[in-house]
């Protein structure tokens, strides 16, 4: 008998260790398929410019157009560096300290305060959610961030919310046609920023 009772605390210990081993705070960043892709895209779009800009001597410098993509690729890197944070207390949408305020922040949400998810369609013919707060004030909930459904899983379990027909909005088989597509890009603006150069010597 105090055998069978010394492995019921045994055990019951065990579970309270694991239960308090697990993270109390769970991070989620966005999807590296999602952040590589757009990021490959936007050098595949703007590369070749300052090249055919110098070969047909366009009114606008080269130098400005590489300043130009300098920007834009900081301020791309900067939307995709957003990172969804779950712990006891609510859901936070946040940003590294070098993003400016003006240009992309972030948001937070009690747990206590959420009063319901409400989905919308877009104008692609998915589907977006929010969370309602008590006041109606709306958060977009992020779609697009590595975990998904472990995030879903404890959204549901800190609200109570019934969570289960939430889906990503866009599936990994569409990012990787994209990302397919963009190589393919890549590839023709290798060729087309070689044939400038040897037509310039």
């Amino acid at each position: 008998m105090e055998r069978s009772q010394l492995s019921q605390v045994a055990a019951a210990n065990d579970s309270s260790q694991v239960a308090s081993a697990e993270p109390s705070v769970s991070i989620f960043k966005l999807s590296p398929l999602i952040r590589l892709t757009l990021l490959l895209l936007y050098v595949a779009l703007t590369i070749p410019l300052p090249f055919l800009a110098g070969m047909t001597a366009a009114n606008m410098p080269s130098s400005l157009l590489w300043v130009g993509i300098g920007l834009g690729g900081w301020l791309l890197y900067a939307a995709l560096s957003e990172r969804v944070v779950l712990d006891s207390d609510g859901i936070k949408v946040q940003y590294p300290r070098w993003v400016p305020r003006v240009f992309r922040h972030g948001w937070e949400l009690s747990w206590s305060e959420v009063a319901a998810l409400k989905p919308r369609s877009t104008g692609q013919g998915g589907l977006v959610y929010y969370f309602l707060s008590q006041t109606g004030q709306a958060y977009l909930l992020p779609m697009r961030v590595a975990g998904f459904n472990r995030m879903v899983k404890r959204v549901q379990a800190e609200t109570t919310i019934d969570m289960t027909d939430v889906r990503p909005l866009s599936q990994p088989w569409m990012y990787f046609i994209l990302l397919g597509c963009t190589l393919l890009l890549l590839a023709i603006d290798a060729w087309t920023i070689w044939a400038v150069l040897n037509r310039a010597v």
